[in-house]
């Protein structure tokens, strides 16, 4: 089966909701909706981040020094283990997230 998903066209009813897409042997691959911040928080494995559309700050903390990048459609976030990050959207975002099934 084959799916076309129209990633600029989702919503969700509320900040961080999402859509799974796919759960490969334990992976996740979830198309997210927010306007809100997410928390700090660490995943219990590895995180892509990947902005699909719009503009979100991404804050993490690498070596005890808290970092930041502004991030636009197309750039991505890899959280290697153990990576605290929040991501704080400018305005609405849509954000692809692949992560270890039942992480934060």
């Amino acid at each position: 089966m084959a799916t076309i998903i129209r990633g600029s066209d989702f919503t969700a009813d509320k900040a961080w909701g999402a859509q799974l897409i796919a759960n490969m042997n334990g992976i996740t691959t979830r198309l997210h909706w927010t306007d809100k911040p997410y928390k700090w928080h660490i995943n219990d494995g590895e995180e892509v981040f990947v902005v699909l559309d719009g503009t979100v700050e991404m804050k993490y903390r690498q070596e005890g020094e808290e970092l930041s990048a502004m991030m636009q459609p197309g750039d991505i976030f890899f959280a290697a283990i153990g990576t605290e990050h929040v991501a704080h959207p400018q305005g609405e975002a849509r954000v692809l997230v692949v992560e270890t099934e039942g992480s934060v």
